[in-house]
């Protein structure tokens, strides 16, 4: 395991030092090492770090250090876990511009996080026989179409999903509440194992993490973050899928919802999503791919190598930037390392010559 990884899992490790404090200080301090060589005074020009956070953090870099150096022991014995931070190029980029994504994720499989096409499915726990035949007809239409299916390898609906994905072939990842060294609930080992072979397990918990309760809603994040879209098969008003769909919206992701009779209670959070308008309502594969634009995907990727040809070579990389996610004007000034008065000026003509356009929320996605 080569030393970086020391210093960018021990980062994850400090205490008072979340996911978006610590982008702040490896951008001020220039490199990850640095925040653990930086002095108090140093620290505190930070902007956003004050001196009881600097205080907090120089006391427990220590600490830090000792747990990173033992989950890197725990690596290099269990080789097919891969730690992927959030600068390194095989860190999702659809999860990166999440405001709230995590530093580091450990993968534990064989498929591409950066994949053209991932949609969550979430749901209850408590799944009812229309749940279940609902899973079982929309995984079968999605089969072969290169859809990666993420979901949380929970009690009911996630579990089944995962079950359907598997005999289907459709490549499906588990993300997990817990350390990688563990499987939650014990009665998914043998699914879990099926999934590395054709998708996979990931987790921002290092070894030895229990499922704890306050996970879960934390694991719900990476799930809406890693996905295009994420589709609800059922729940009640107050289910953990909807904290799932909500955060979808909030990272400007499509959000689907299967309806269900009125009077349902398993339905009854899906309905006010719709009623709500914070989901459109599906009734099949067909409706998400149309909303999504995919039956049209390789039509529009040969008609974009053609325009790719024509641009100009800062707005290639514009483009470049945009690959596989939205983002804003700032994100696309620091992905391409461009000025954003000068991203601001070629997102006009990308747009003009129709390559890109805007969606709510001032970002900017492929045509």
């Amino acid at each position: 395991m080569e030393s970086k990884h020391l210093y960018q899992i021990a980062i994850t490790a400090l205490d008072g030092v979340g996911p978006v404090i610590a982008r702040n200080l490896i951008s001020y301090c220039g490199s990850v090492e640095s925040v653990f060589s930086s002095s108090l005074q140093e620290l505190v020009r930070i902007p956003g770090i004050g001196k009881l956070t600097a205080q907090k953090l120089i006391a427990s870099r220590k600490a830090a250090l000792k747990r990173a150096e033992k989950e890197l022991k725990f690596l290099d014995r269990n080789k097919h876990i891969q730690p992927i931070f959030y600068l390194d190029k095989d860190f999702s980029n659809r999860l990166k511009f999440c405001s709230d994504a995590p530093l580091m994720v450990y993968f534990n499989g064989n498929v591409d996080l950066n994949a053209n096409r991932m949609i969550a499915v979430v749901g209850t726990r408590r799944m009812s026989n229309y749940g279940r035949k609902l899973i079982e007809t929309f995984i079968e239409q999605i089969a072969g179409t290169g859809v990666i299916v993420v979901s949380g390898l929970a009690y009911g609906v996630d579990t089944y999903v995962h079950k359907v994905c598997v005999q289907h072939q459709v490549a499906t990842i588990g993300v997990l509440a817990h350390g990688l060294d563990r499987i939650y609930p014990a009665t998914n080992k043998k699914l879990a194992k099926a999934m590395v072979k054709h998708g996979g397990l990931i987790s921002e918990y290092t070894h030895e993490t229990n499922p704890d309760r306050e996970n879960f809603p934390s694991r719900n994040r990476i799930i809406a973050g890693l996905s295009d879209a994420t589709v609800i098969i059922e729940s009640k008003k107050q289910g953990g899928s909807l904290i799932t769909g909500d955060l979808a919206i909030s990272y400007h992701r499509d959000v689907f919802a299967f309806p269900g009779r009125v009077n349902d209670e398993n339905s009854s959070g899906c309905n006010a999503f719709i009623k709500q308008q914070k989901a459109l309502l599906i009734e099949q594969a067909g409706d998400l791919f149309a909303q999504l634009g995919w039956e049209q995907s390789i039509v529009k990727k040969n008609a974009q190598r053609r325009l790719f040809v024509d641009l100009a070579e800062n707005e290639r990389i514009i483009v470049k930037a945009l690959a596989g996610t939205s983002s804003s004007p700032e994100e696309i000034s620091i992905k391409s390392s461009l000025p954003l008065s000068q991203v601001n000026t070629h997102l006009l003509n990308l747009e003009l010559k129709g390559v890109i356009r805007s969606i709510p929320g001032n970002l900017y996605i492929v045509n």
